[in-house]
């Protein structure tokens, strides 16, 4: 299924959106322009973030990046009690250029533009932290004029200085990747995004980064933490996730088109990225449907 692109209504005196929902909102697969900050004050159910599906409960908060793909589902026995007992969410959306144009390049909004760019993938945020982010939130909520702006702004800073980050969707998912200033990482990144699903040799990939195979692997390692056939996996599974998600072809097809040789290498890499295997994803999926 592809995601609806979902208007974020604000007053004509403001330039963001901050509200306090008491029952469900948003229960379809959409994604937006605006960053989301979500403050599960009270509830319980599943997030689906891009291609991360995950549980929720009382007291969690993501940030979700712009035109990222997300759902939010609290579950049935939740929705049938009475939702202002059981369910309070405190929701931020904020455009990237909300401050105008060049003000995240500044030398001095390095924080706020690293969050902002970790959030393309979401992120949960953890953390003893987390308790004040969540205090600036409902403060922002009551607050006016450019104190509302000035919070959001104190809270990026938080989360970004301050917590604990945990990234949700896989680099594949939508190949998007702002993580790294390098350009020849980001060379690597797009070759790779483009040519997946074709075998890459080591060769040629050290050919696009210009330098020797046996210095590219160093290299990326070193930038990123992992190998670069991790990385290859990684950007295949996300793909995949993107394919069972809109369910247009069967599981023997996502496997081929994600650039897998056989079906036991898919199901085993999918399995161990997602902790799921290939139709327990798609099932978990379908529930969006009937939403």
């Amino acid at each position: 299924m592809k995601p609806q692109l979902l208007k974020v209504l604000k007053g004509p005196a403001q330039s963001f959106s901050v509200r306090r929902d008491r029952e469900p909102f948003n229960t379809k697969w959409h994604y937006h322009p605006e960053l989301e900050l979500i403050h599960f004050y009270k509830g319980e159910g599943t997030q689906f973030i891009g291609d991360s599906i995950k549980r929720f409960k009382s007291g969690d908060m993501v940030l979700v990046g712009p035109r990222l793909p997300h759902y939010v589902k609290f579950d049935d026995k939740q929705l049938e009690q009475s939702p202002a007992v059981d369910m309070d969410v405190r929701v931020a959306h904020f455009g990237k250029e909300i401050w105008g144009n060049g003000f995240l390049n500044l030398p001095e909004n390095k924080l706020l533009k690293s969050i902002m760019e970790r959030a393309q993938r979401g992120v949960n945020i953890t953390g003893k932290h987390k308790d004040y982010v969540a205090d600036l939130l409902v403060e922002m909520l009551c607050a006016d004029g450019a104190e509302k702006i000035i919070i959001l702004m104190q809270i990026l800073v938080q989360i970004a200085k301050y917590c604990k980050l945990e990234t949700l969707s896989s680099i594949g998912f939508n190949c998007t990747y702002d993580e790294f200033s390098s350009d020849r990482i980001k060379n690597i990144y797009d070759y790779s995004c483009a040519n997946f699903k074709e075998k890459i040799q080591l060769e040629e990939i050290a050919e696009v980064a210009k330098i020797s195979p046996h210095s590219f692997c160093r290299y990326f390692k070193t930038q990123t933490r992992k190998t670069y056939s991790q990385f290859l996996t990684e950007i295949r599974i996300g793909h995949a996730c993107k394919l069972l998600i809109e369910d247009r072809l069967d599981i023997k097809q996502v496997c081929d088109d994600s650039g897998f040789n056989n079906f036991t290498s898919f199901f085993k890499c999918f399995r161990k990225i997602t902790g799921k295997s290939p139709l327990t994803y798609k099932r978990e999926f379908i529930i969006t449907k009937a939403s």
